[in-house]
């Protein structure tokens, strides 16, 4: 007889503790009953699309105090769609021209420390409207001027992006990046996709502002757009077209309006000490390692979130960060740690989704793994890691 969805779920795709973080390789966050039910509920009716974005732009509002909200299929989509926006305003023919025929205000501006990776590269979220990322500065520094330089009549938005993944140093921070946009009046977009602050940075000057609906959030799959109405407005119009193949549906969208309200009166005081208490008990299980040094460390965009980065001396304990993090991996359930810096000796445990029980499992896999004297031979996967999966489905 064969085995229904239902039934693998509990069997096969939930033997997995993600100390890793809101990853959208690991399905985001855990959604709350109050959002499960919310999409369920939807997924029973018909509803009127522009009502439902409606509703939504009223509670993101609300929440971010901006001016109006829209959602739409990721805040990779919502990237492309409000810098379309930006470019086409209200004008339909504009909007069906996208994007072999961008006009001649096309260009977006975008600090070379900003042009990272997230998944797929920054770069190609802009040219998929059609624009052309107008590049400002070097990576480890961009001044005042440099920003001045590339702003014109051709320049449709500037893009500034909030993530772990952008350098940290010599970029021209928000508020003075919109001071300067707004001397030209350039409209500000940011992606702050994995960012916990739902008010910091339109108080910083940004007109649009991108946050994942199914990170901290803890919604369905989407992007959540707030800021400027006729931004808004225009980010949202292009659903008539490069907007349509990444659009929502009503219950991604009802999901997603839960998850907002709910973050509204989350106990976020409660839940840190939740994630402190993990990130002690695991500090615990790896004190007196030889050759692992366990420090809590600060989010390095300033979200209210400690991680706990494990430091490796493979000189003493015979292996690498790239060894144990795969190791941990391999165990069952399997232990998803945050990798991408193990070429530096180093992983970290992030615990904002961790759940009932699971601190205590992943300390005793951290007791069992990395007290041993040898472990499994294992290539570093993370730089290359994302695209091998891709290439490894179904092959």
């Amino acid at each position: 007889m064969r085995e229904t969805f239902t039934i693998a779920l509990n069997n096969r795709f939930a033997d997995l503790i993600n100390v890793s973080g809101t990853m959208t390789a690991l399905g985001g966050s855990v959604c709350a009953e109050d959002v499960r039910v919310a999409t369920s509920a939807m997924m029973a009716r018909f509803v009127n699309m522009h009502e439902l974005q409606a509703e939504a732009s009223r509670v993101i509002a609300e929440l971010t105090g901006a001016e109006a909200g829209c959602l739409t299929a990721s805040a990779s989509a919502a990237m492309t769609l409000s810098i379309a926006g930006a470019m086409t305003g209200l004008d339909p023919a504009a909007v069906e021209n996208l994007p072999q025929r961008p006009g001649e205000k096309c260009e977006v501006a975008v600090q070379m420390g900003h042009l990272c990776g997230y998944g797929a590269p920054v770069s190609q979220a802009v040219e998929l409207a059609g624009a052309t990322v107008r590049i400002v500065g070097q990576s480890t520094l961009c001044a005042d001027h440099q920003l001045e330089g590339v702003l014109s009549d051709r320049t449709a938005a500037a893009l500034f992006v909030a993530s772990h993944h952008v350098v940290h140093y010599g970029q021209i921070p928000l508020k003075r990046f919109a001071e300067i946009c707004h001397a030209k009046q350039v409209p500000v977009i940011v992606d702050a996709a994995s960012e916990y602050d739902l008010r910091w940075f339109l108080d910083q000057g940004a007109d649009i502002v991108i946050y994942s609906g199914h990170k901290f959030l803890g919604g369905p799959t989407s992007g959540v757009i707030a800021g400027r109405r006729d931004l808004v407005r225009a980010t949202y119009f292009q659903n008539i077209g490069i907007g349509r193949g990444m659009k929502i549906g009503k219950e991604s969208i009802a999901g997603t309006i839960a998850a907002l309200e709910a973050w509204a009166v989350r106990d976020h005081d409660e839940i840190r000490k939740t994630e402190t208490a993990a990130l002690t008990l695991w500090q615990s299980a790896l004190a007196g390692v030889d050759g692992v040094t366990a420090r809590i460390m600060p989010d390095p965009t300033n979200n209210p979130l400690d991680r706990l980065q494990v430091e490796i001396d493979p000189l003493k304990t015979g292996w690498s960060a790239a060894q144990a993090a795969a190791e941990l991996g391999a165990q069952s359930p399997k232990i998803i740690v945050r990798n991408h810096k193990v070429e530096q000796d180093s992983f970290q445990l992030d615990p904002c989704n961790i759940l009932p029980g699971q601190a205590e499992k992943v300390a005793t896999a951290l007791t069992n793994v990395m007290t041993r004297k040898t472990l499994p031979t294992a290539v570093s996967d993370a730089r290359n890691g994302g695209v091998n999966s891709y290439l490894a489905w179904l092959a």
